[in-house]
């Protein structure tokens, strides 16, 4: 339990927008180095992507349970940071293929820890009642800190060297630590971090303290939670491969100017997000979760098949700014859905884990999956088609199968819409 000592909601800020930094300074930027500047093959970049993704989400669920249990998340958010300075380093240091999977593959996972601690420290941090706004306010500045992040390494990269952008992330890195260590750990309600409010979890307290593998199976009984994990693995199937093909694309036909380029296309999808996170979080409860989501799947699919549309440098980067819609949506409610299921339990950050488990697995099997296809016909049209279908199929599944998650104080849901706890 929190003992009342207060936190300034500054450093929260901090921290959404430094970790942004971290995050930032790299994902997309390393495929276009390596595809532009040291020769890998859209396959290599497939299958990078696959084994790099996979290994980060095997943790996901365990990292959410042991979430759930500790009460130094800020130390997790510490060492998640340390372990991803590192990986940078190596990156920078080499570009040879191995070093750099095994690297990268260690930053996807440290990389996932991020949301799920921030989310939970936000959860120990904030009263039920205003928890949409500040869910919304913590996007706002993740996307804020994508700009800048997307501006100074689209700076860095013409300026000085694509190597030099990976020499950022210790930067940021640093400053993420300090935004971390400048929340007080007895701001934080243990309890509630856990989804267990003070006035839920009848039992004393005994909700959600059974081992990870019970629960799980409670997690599996949930039937919106499962339409929510499919969900969300179709939603990173179809939009994780995205950016980087436009990446490629403009690597092809612009090289010298591919970082400056990746980063307008960033920030304009980036500018959109924001707005849209605060817009988000206070509406959710007034709209619903269920309505405000499906606005955001369904530019998916319309975005897949505008980019096969025309190869040309402004339509690709106007084209991308859709990404701001669907993924800004996605941000800002997919965390809200999950705290409305997993209500009074204890099992708020195992869920997490889940469903960025799920998550995780459709964003490492995209760049396969448009590698492969992009590959196999020859032909970006190809892929973005492949990727438009998987997008399509996701926002029909969500349409027929997800309720609304959002209930008013004290009314019930019927057996299997929530997780028991």
């Amino acid at each position: 339990m929190a003992t009342g000592r207060r936190y300034h909601p500054a450093s929260l800020d901090a921290l959404n927008f430094t970790l942004a930094d971290v995050r930032g300074a790299l994902g997309p930027f390393l495929i276009v180095y390596l595809t532009s500047f040291h020769g890998w093959t859209q396959r290599e970049v497939g299958v990078m992507g696959a084994i790099t993704g996979i290994a980060g989400v095997i943790l996901q669920t365990p990292a959410g349970a042991l979430i759930d249990r500790t009460t130094a998340r800020r130390g997790v958010i510490v060492g998640a940071v340390s372990v991803l300075i590192a990986g940078s380093l190596v990156m920078w240091w080499t570009a040879s293929f191995w070093p750099v999977v095994i690297s990268n593959g260690l930053v996807s996972v440290v990389s996932d820890v991020f949301a799920p601690a921030v989310t939970a420290l936000t959860l120990g941090l904030t009263a039920r009642r205003v928890l949409a706004r500040r869910i919304g306010r913590n996007n706002a500045f993740d996307h804020a800190g994508n700009i800048v992040i997307a501006l100074t390494v689209g700076a860095v990269g013409t300026m000085i060297s694509e190597r030099a952008v990976f020499l950022l992330v210790p930067i940021v890195g640093l400053l993420a630590i300090l935004a971390t260590l400048s929340i007080p750990a007895e701001a934080v309600d243990q309890r509630r971090a856990r989804g267990m409010d003070r006035d839920e979890g009848q039992g004393g307290g005994e909700s959600g303290d059974g081992d990870a593998a019970t629960g799980i199976l409670k997690l599996l009984r949930c039937r919106p939670l499962l339409v929510l994990c499919a969900s969300a693995f179709m939603f990173h199937l179809a939009n994780a491969a995205m950016l980087p093909l436009v990446g490629q694309e403009l690597a092809e036909t612009h090289k010298k100017l591919a970082d400056g380029m990746m980063s307008i296309c960033i920030i304009a999808a980036q500018g959109v997000m924001l707005p849209l996170a605060i817009l988000c979080g206070r509406k959710a409860d007034d709209w619903g979760r269920r309505r405000i989501f499906l606005a955001g799947f369904a530019i998916l699919p319309i975005r897949g098949v505008l980019y096969t549309f025309s190869h040309a440098a402004p339509w690709l980067i106007g084209v991308q700014i859709l990404d701001g819609v669907g993924a800004g949506i996605y941000g800002a409610i997919v965390p809200l859905m999950i705290a409305d299921l997993t209500r009074g339990t204890g099992r708020f950050n195992l869920a997490q884990g889940l469903v960025a488990t799920t998550m995780g697995v459709g964003a490492s099997l995209s760049p396969l999956l448009a590698g492969l296809v992009h590959d196999g016909f020859r032909s970006y049209e190809a892929a973005w088609f492949a990727l438009a279908i998987a997008a399509a199929l996701g926002f029909c599944l969500f349409l027929t199968m997800m309720p609304e998650t959002m209930r008013a104080d004290g009314e019930s849901k019927p057996d299997g819409e929530t997780v028991a706890a």
